[in-house]
């Protein structure tokens, strides 16, 4: 039996009560959680179980194992409290679903790019692409059609296409359908203002780097 993962039904959720289901020194696992773990690129939130620091979160299968900092007198069926860093988790989404609509708007109007890397974290987002040239060429386009979709404020579906194996989508009527396993914002208009930055990595690798604009 895994976890049950209550990031993807209610990623606005800060806190949460739930049972210790194993204790392995200090390795644990959850009935629920909140505390998404590293996954798709997308970096694993910060945050205390019963006010004992999580250091790593760790997906194995359908499961979460939590290593949490030493000394804790947890035991298995324990009720106890999860708390997020929600600050952090905010930033990530944001940041998470700007690189969706960038990696989406590149996938639909340029030739044949090929994705070879991602990673989101709560300062700044980046797509990798095998590209022919400076993919900076095309930030005029890709700054103006990402803020055109910001500023409509679409709704956001998030949901399963499959339950027993765990896999989710994201959809945004009239825009795109992709599959993906990490927490999402409710509307674009969320995301709010983005900037994006080129850096050559490698012969025929560039990156896309997406921060957000703090007003």
């Amino acid at each position: 039996m895994s976890v049950e993962k209550v990031f993807w039904l209610d990623p606005y959720r800060a806190a949460l009560r739930t049972k210790v289901t194993s204790v392995v020194e200090n390795i644990i696992t959850l009935d629920k959680t909140i505390v998404f773990a590293f996954s798709g690129g997308q970096a694993s939130d910060s945050g205390t179980i019963n006010g004992f620091r999580i250091l790593r979160a760790e997906k194995v299968d359908k499961e979460i194992y939590y290593t949490i900092e030493g000394d804790h007198n947890l035991k298995v069926d324990d009720e106890v409290l999860i708390e997020i860093d929600w600050e952090k988790r905010y930033r990530i989404m944001r940041l998470h679903f700007a690189a969706e609509v960038i990696l989406e708007l590149v996938n639909q109007h340029f030739d044949y790019p090929d994705k070879i890397g991602a990673n989101i974290t709560d300062t700044k987002a980046r797509v990798d692409f095998m590209w022919n040239g400076n993919i900076s060429e095309t930030f005029t386009f890709l700054q103006s059609e990402a803020s055109r979709i910001i500023g409509l404020n679409l709704p956001i579906i998030s949901d399963f296409s499959d339950v027993e194996k765990e896999a989710r989508y994201w959809e945004v009527k009239g825009f795109g359908k992709v599959p993906c396993g990490g927490t999402h914002i409710k509307t674009t208009g969320e995301i709010g203002r983005l900037k994006l930055r080129r850096e050559n990595i490698g012969k025929n690798k560039e990156r896309i780097e997406i921060v957000l604009v703090i007003d």
